[in-house]
């Protein structure tokens, strides 16, 4: 298997801008995924960003490349169990009759130098179940 790509797309009840807001804003974000570690963290373009776990330590982080408010979001994305492999997120926001079409893709696990498809198999599963709590809130 060469450049392997995650793409999620779920339907959730809210405008792209209320869903925006959840993919970017500290608080927000927390609800589904990952809290920002300080209000310095906010998903904007050219900030770097590090979300925290439960204990408040580093989980993830990287640094957001494009924003462009309510339709496209993306970031380079890390953590310890990718041992400093930098990956891509990207989130594409669609209008859609009485919601929005949320995609996810997710690339660069092909850069790992071994166990690329258990951390697919991983980033697969735990993207399913953050999407979901996402969804919940709407």
């Amino acid at each position: 298997m060469t450049n392997p790509v995650l793409i999620k797309t779920i339907y959730i009840n809210a405008s792209p801008e209320v869903v925006w807001q959840y993919l970017v804003d500290k608080k927000k974000l927390g609800q589904w995924f990952h809290p920002a570690k300080s209000d310095a963290d906010q998903l904007q373009a050219g900030n770097n960003y590090s979300l925290v776990g439960k204990d408040g330590g580093d989980i993830c982080w990287g640094k957001v490349i494009t924003a462009k408010e309510p339709t496209h979001l993306s970031y380079t994305f890390t953590h310890d169990h990718l041992k400093g492999v930098e990956t891509l997120v990207e989130w594409e926001l669609t209008a859609v009759d009485g919601g929005t079409q949320l995609k996810l893709t997710h690339t660069g696990f092909e850069k790992l130098s071994e166990g690329m498809f258990s951390m697919l198999v991983s980033h697969d599963k735990g993207w399913d179940e953050h999407l979901t709590r996402l969804r919940e809130l709407s």
